[in-house]
């Protein structure tokens, strides 16, 4: 058993994550940027660094990543890292993002690159975007308007499930047969913001459609659900990225470490389908994209 870090552990990955490591027996460290409110947390904020050094306080292996909404993750990332190796921890697993690795400066793959030569065990994924976008950031279009707002055409995307990227991680923070590698994380699939559309429908008994926006009218919807400039700016890039098909490729990462296929999307519809019902209330406007 090992006492393991999971940085984001309210998030959409950490929440799956957190059960999982419980069940094969380890001792999970919750960090939050709040008043920790129970013995398995720990105060940690990833912006200020406030409780940096404490929450590595005997943790053997830990999960970083970094939080949505900001273009330096190697700012947040590489002193966490540090302040891991520092406190003794022997392992960490990162979380970035598929495509982190096409430019070597680039922000995450600064992150990346520091952990490779930290003398540390590690293991990197990279997932595309996330399913749960769908009943989180881009939830809002779809109660409303019964719409999918997106520039992105019609290409095609290989969206994954969070449930899976928890799976995995937790088997990489469990397992060290897959140590010093990186993998990209996809559904076995990819389809068009069409098809998901016609799922949600299908799910729901409502009619979904896709809307294939323009940039500009992309950036005021980013701008008023309270996005920083420069970040919506990098989630446009991303989207035109989309758009070209840079994340249709399908990979076998899931499987080999899970030993199951990837949820499907239909699937994923079928489990989330209260999220878009008309009468949804509370929903959220925050959600995991690749950065």
């Amino acid at each position: 058993m090992s006492r393991i870090l999971v940085v984001g552990a309210s998030g959409t990955v950490g929440t799956g994550m957190v059960p999982l490591l419980h069940r094969k027996g380890h001792d999970v460290v919750r960090a939050t940027s709040r008043e920790p409110r129970s013995g398995d947390q720990v105060h940690l904020d990833l912006l200020s660094g406030a409780g940096r050094a404490r929450a590595f306080d005997g943790v053997e292996r830990a999960f970083l990543l970094s939080p949505p909404g900001h273009t330096n993750q190697d700012g947040i990332l590489i002193p966490l890292i540090d302040a891991a190796k520092a406190a003794g921890t022997r392992k960490i697993v990162l979380m970035t993002a598929m495509g982190a690795d096409a430019v070597d400066s680039a922000p995450l793959r600064l992150a990346e690159r520091h952990l490779e030569a930290s003398g540390l065990a590690y293991g990197i994924i990279r997932p595309n975007w996330f399913m749960q976008n769908f009943n989180t950031f881009w939830v809002q279009g779809i109660v409303e308007a019964r719409t999918i707002f997106l520039p992105v055409g019609d290409a095609r995307v290989s969206l994954i499930d969070a449930r899976d990227i928890a799976a995995v991680a937790a088997e990489l923070l469990d397992r060290d047969e897959f140590d010093g590698q990186a993998f990209d994380l996809t559904g076995a699939e990819a389809i068009t913001h069409t098809d998901a559309a016609r799922f949600l429908s299908e799910a729901t008994g409502e009619s979904i459609r896709h809307a294939d926006i323009g940039a500009d009218e992309m950036r005021l919807r980013l701008r008023n659900a309270g996005l920083p400039a420069e970040y919506a700016e990098q989630l446009l890039f991303l989207l035109a990225l989309m758009r070209q098909g840079a994340n249709a490729r399908t990979t076998d990462a899931v499987a080999r470490i899970t030993g199951r296929p990837p949820i499907a999307f239909a699937q994923y519809a079928l489990d989330y389908r209260a999220s878009w019902q008309r009468a949804a209330e509370g929903v959220s406007q925050r959600g995991h994209v690749p950065a």
